[in-house]
């Protein structure tokens, strides 16, 4: 029982460094928010299983909730993710020309 909750602990670890990185490396806005928002998650289970349910409800509530809620709405009015949007967009339209032409 000691290993499989070693290796949930490791693998938590692991998600934590690949949230961080992959949030610092995304290209795109709102990516890089829905990777902000699991970092949030997968520290407040951290926080479980450090016997610590106070941090782990704030993190919860603040981290994942109010954090993830106002940065979208601050993208949102900085038109960043509509502009996300419309690259995909011209991306996918500019894959489907180049399929078509071949």
């Amino acid at each position: 029982m000691e290993e499989i909750i070693t290796i949930f602990r490791l693998l938590l670890l692991a998600s934590l460094i690949v949230c961080a990185i992959a949030t610092a490396f995304s290209k795109r806005v709102m990516t890089a928010l829905i990777i902000f928002t699991s970092y949030s998650i997968v520290m407040a289970v951290v926080w479980l299983l450090l016997r610590s349910p106070d941090l782990a409800i704030t993190e919860a509530a603040v981290g994942a909730g109010v954090n993830g809620v106002l940065f979208f709405l601050t993208l949102r009015k900085l038109h960043l993710i509509d502009k996300d949007f419309a690259d995909d967009e011209e991306g996918r339209i500019d894959e489907g020309v180049n399929v078509n032409e071949e």
